[in-house]
């Protein structure tokens, strides 16, 4: 009998290994930051949280939609689902109550999402004129941010993509360099992606070229090519557009990622072919990219502009 009860609890123990497999950390993470702020909503009205009910939810999303955007509240729902689910609790987040409750903030308040800007191409290329030209910082340090900021646009990055970049991820060919992403937030069971980079014909906003000098500079090698945070990523760029005159609060380090799909679809790269490099697996945010770099061509105004 002892036997069947320790092979159940080794059983159990894995499961749990497994459902928290299921996710990455920084899913998890998020998810457990979604649900305290519902734990902390629910013990100042002394409702239950764990296992809670769609009455109790639904209080909390109209609490919620006093003071944050409709995307928000999508994410909350969904956490309060997913820890209920890992710990064995079933919440039907589809009830009457909770959709129509859903329905109406919707109507009332909309769901238009103001996102960053996008750093477009020439805006860039500002920025690495500055960089050439600044005689503040150490030369390995400008060598470092230019690598960086052209690399991250050249590839579609994240911002956490960069900064987990090592050298044996990397393979210089003769039309440029191709960088073997091992995983991503889109790519969750490592399937793996391949980026290429060509050379670019002006050198000095050659993304290549630009990784090959920090490379070499670098003496301080270490595993990852950018051992830093990804916040790192935000504040070098952020640095530089305060310097050429834009002002950083209405930019991020996605800015990167953003720019080069708004960039190259105005430069009539097709949604495939930004796909391919970007690594998103739906079209929705790269057709918004698309849209955004389109809205003055083909324009009814131009018309009239003759």
């Amino acid at each position: 009998m002892s036997n069947i009860i320790t092979k159940i609890y080794d059983l159990e123990k894995e499961t749990n290994i497994n459902l928290a497999a299921s996710k990455s950390l920084n899913t998890l993470r998020a998810y457990k930051s979604d649900f305290s702020d519902f734990k902390s909503f629910c013990i100042k009205l002394n409702l239950p949280f764990l296992a809670t009910n769609f009455k109790v939810i639904a209080l909390y999303l109209t609490h919620l939609s006093k003071s944050h955007k409709f995307s928000t509240l999508k994410r909350r729902l969904s956490s309060i689902k997913v820890i209920h689910s890992l710990k064995g609790h079933h919440i039907d987040t589809n009830h009457p109550l909770i959709r129509e409750n859903l329905e109406g903030i919707k109507r009332k308040i909309g769901i238009y999402q103001k996102g960053k800007k996008p750093l477009l191409i020439n805006d860039l290329h500002k920025i690495i004129d500055v960089i050439e030209s600044n005689k503040v910082h150490k030369y390995i340090t400008l060598l470092r941010d230019k690598a960086i900021l052209l690399i991250g646009f050249s590839g579609g990055f994240r911002r956490s993509e960069i900064v987990n970049l090592k050298e044996s991820d990397l393979e210089f060919v003769v039309k440029g360099l191709k960088i073997s992403l091992r995983r991503s937030k889109s790519d969750q069971y490592g399937e793996g992606l391949v980026k290429a980079i060509p050379y670019f014909n002006n050198k000095k906003y050659c993304a290549v070229i630009a990784l090959q000098n920090w490379m070499a500079a670098n003496t301080k090698k270490k595993d990852f090519l950018f051992p830093y945070s990804d916040k790192t990523v935000s504040l070098i760029l952020k640095k530089y557009l305060n310097l050429i005159g834009l002002d950083s609060k209405l930019y991020s380090g996605h800015s990167l990622r953003s720019g080069f799909a708004t960039s190259t679809a105005a430069h009539g790269a097709d949604e495939r072919s930004i796909m391919a490099m970007t690594g998103h697996k739906s079209t929705e945010m790269v057709r918004r990219y698309i849209k955004e770099s389109n809205l003055f061509k083909n324009n009814a105004l131009d018309k009239l502009n003759n």
